[in-house]
């Protein structure tokens, strides 16, 4: 069957289609059929290999060219659920409004894909090992102050790290996974026993480190 650009425009305007199933088809295409979470986010312009900054000929041009490509009729390439997702995005990019409101999102997806490379990057880990390890001193002193009552709360160590709550949240279910740290019955955090085993290896280490340091400089 010969696919006509009036066809696959007939196709792109009438075809039924609901937004998160095409989302499922997709993500099982890329996923070697597993479907993942339908709240992930498409990129439509990666999706028709096309820039941000397209024009609506440019779409045009590209959506005709993967219509034809993936419709069903298509006995060599067709397929549906590329198709489907391929329409939706078309039916997105050429209305001005909606693709306004799908650019906002695609610039804070961007943004946030930025960010992460940035930090990883950058010299963040090590900052955030430091942070750990001036959690774990803070329990760890609190608890051989008062072992009867070892826990500190949540806005205690907010002051004494000087961090907001939400650069803490990490750090603390992670020193929680690892077991170095708990909740007591009070609902604050103190240091386990596991916990105080680190803390005394991270001084060991870094007392080791320091005399080393004196002994190179000798």
């Amino acid at each position: 069957m010969f696919l006509t650009a009036s066809s696959l425009s007939a196709a792109a305007t009438s075809l039924p289609i609901s937004l998160a199933p095409c989302k499922r088809r997709l993500l099982a295409c890329r996923n070697g059929g597993n479907t993942v979470a339908a709240s992930e986010f498409i990129d439509y312009y990666e999706l028709l290999e096309i820039s941000p900054r397209a024009n609506s000929e440019t779409i045009e041009r590209i959506f005709r060219y993967f219509a034809q490509r993936y419709h069903p009729d298509n006995p060599q390439t067709g397929n549906r659920s590329r198709f489907d997702v391929i329409v939706e995005a078309h039916n997105t990019l050429k209305d001005p409004i909606k693709r306004a409101r799908y650019d906002i999102q695609y610039e804070n997806r961007t943004s946030a894909r930025s960010k992460l490379v940035d930090e990883v990057n950058g010299t963040k880990g090590w900052q955030d090992t430091d942070l750990q390890n001036k959690l774990l001193s803070l329990l760890y002193v609190k608890c051989r102050q008062n072992v009867r009552d070892p826990g500190v709360d949540n806005l205690e160590l907010e002051r004494l790290t000087r961090c907001p709550a939400e650069h803490l949240e990490f750090h603390l279910w992670y020193l929680k996974e690892k077991g170095w740290i708990k909740r007591t019955e009070s609902g604050r955090l103190a240091i386990t026993v596991e916990g105080v085993d680190r803390a005394n290896s991270e001084h060991e280490g870094k007392t080791t480190n320091n005399l080393l340091s004196d002994q190179s400089n000798l």
